[in-house]
């Protein structure tokens, strides 16, 4: 089979191969696809990338080749990145949007001038970009030339984006660049009151992304084998939801994988809630829970259900299974143990990494009395929730992970003032093709709709199986 394109998505347990055709001739088609364990752990990348395509050859029953591939990428940890602006509610705010949703991992953020105990934790953080704004354009230049020479002082390693103040461009780059500083430099993220501009930082911090990922232990060979782009998993599944949204308006898209939990969403909220939003919120968002995945992190969503709650609802050894699936580093769950116990977990981190996502509407009280304020996520527009990932795709009852979410969550907290979806319906990628929509949309935007148009469906994949490959029919 001779395929247009090849995408893989390089994930912290997995790496999954899609192998496309019909590209540019108005009738795209999912030929085939192939998934193996992620090998970075083995300190090559392209062990697991080459088993993958293995396991696509399979799928097909012969050889395929290909024009070229790309890769997404959310393996070697991501990108470390530290945010520091002037007002937390302001440039901070914006500053890590655009870091968020260009798929890196905030790992510290601060608001003001960064004083010693700071900049020695900036230090021990050893980030792999600064991101550094401040100031609305020709406000205030002291705070953030403050920030820019502690930064310069530390003799990090990490280039600095700066997206602040325009008047102080010129003072920072000459800070930052008398002390061997890497700096791109782009728009404001917060260039007037109530106004973000998130995207040109964002595509920046993608840029950088591809130097650092293919630098990342276990990462130095991805060239090797991947010839085209380069970008952040969770980047490219925000890219595609945005390709989505002019289609099919308001949407929210949740990816539990084995070391996160991502959602994403696209909307502009009610017009009731942005009246009362105390700040303004992107088009585009993205939030992303370190702490909630079914791999790495199952210990601690086992924690959060509760050991005895988990093993009494699924009538089995928790802590066993998981043991197992830990010690033989699997990350495609294969027994009916197994299973049942990471869709549990994955119930539990889409429902929390939701409520998270949301804003809430509180009520304050001053010299004229109370008043609702919004602060956040309005997701009461979104029509449509959407399963991405192995979870979704790959398992029996991901669809109704999505509907609980869809119903705000079993076992979480009532609607009161959360800002959750208020009608929304499900669709799951049953192609588990979204992060490969996004880096073909890049380039290929109607070819990249039409795929997710073919992939997007409701319910559980019919052969919405453990079996890690398939031919698409």
């Amino acid at each position: 089979m001779n395929a247009d394109v090849l995408v893989a998505e390089v994930g912290s347990t997995t790496t999954l191969v899609n192998a496309f055709t019909g590209l540019g001739t108005g009738k795209p088609r999912l030929a085939a696809q192939g998934m193996a364990p992620t090998s970075v752990l083995d300190g090559d990348v392209t062990v697991g990338l080459r088993a993958a395509v293995e396991s696509l050859e399979r799928a097909v029953g012969e050889r395929v080749s290909w024009g070229s591939m790309m890769a997404t990428s959310s393996a070697a940890g991501g990108l470390r990145m530290t945010v520091h602006g002037a007002a937390y509610e302001m440039t901070v705010r914006a500053a890590r949007e655009a870091a968020l949703g260009a798929g890196a991992v905030v790992k510290m953020v601060t608001a003001g001038r960064i004083g010693g105990t700071e900049a020695r934790e900036i230090a021990r953080v050893r980030p792999s970009i600064v991101l550094l704004a401040g100031g609305v354009d020709y406000g205030d230049r002291e705070t953030v030339e403050h920030n820019a020479r502690v930064i310069a002082s530390l003799g990090l390693e990490a280039p600095v984006v700066y997206a602040g103040n325009v008047a102080a461009r010129e003072a920072v780059l000459e800070i930052l660049g008398s002390e061997g500083v890497e700096v791109i430099a782009v728009g404001n993220v917060y260039p007037r009151i109530d106004e973000l501009n998130v995207e040109p930082a964002r595509r920046a911090v993608q840029r950088v992304f591809e130097r650092h990922i293919v630098r990342a232990p276990g990462m130095e060979k991805i060239r090797e084998v991947v010839d085209g782009e380069v970008i952040p998993t969770p980047g490219a599944v925000l890219k595609a939801a945005e390709l989505l949204y002019r289609a099919i308006g308001d949407l929210m898209v949740v990816d539990v994988g084995g070391a996160t939990t991502d959602v994403h969403s696209v909307t502009e909220g009610s017009e009731e809630i942005r009246r009362m939003l105390a700040a303004p919120e992107p088009l585009a968002k993205r939030t992303v829970e370190g702490d909630l995945g079914v791999f790495v992190n199952a210990a601690n969503v086992a924690e959060r259900v509760g050991w005895e709650t988990l093993e009494r609802e699924l009538g089995l050894d928790a802590r066993a299974v998981l043991e197992r699936m830990v010690a033989a580093r699997g990350a495609i769950p294969g027994t009916r143990e197994e299973v049942v116990t990471v869709r549990r977990l994955a119930r539990e981190c889409a429902e929390v990494a939701v409520a998270r996502h949301a804003g809430r509407v509180r009520r304050v009280y001053g010299y004229g009395g109370g008043a609702d304020v919004a602060e956040g996520r309005d997701l009461t527009a979104v029509r449509w929730i959407i399963g991405t990932g192995g979870v979704f795709t790959r398992l029996p009852g991901g669809a109704a992970i999505l509907e609980g979410v869809a119903r705000g969550g079993a076992g979480q907290s009532p609607r009161g003032d959360a800002l959750l979806p208020v009608s929304a319906r499900t669709l799951v990628d049953h192609h588990y093709i979204m992060s490969s929509a996004g880096i073909l949309g890049m380039s290929a935007p109607d070819d990249a709709l039409e795929l997710m148009r073919l992939s997007l469906a409701r319910g559980d994949h019919p052969s919405a199986t453990p079996d890690s490959s398939y031919h698409v029919t």
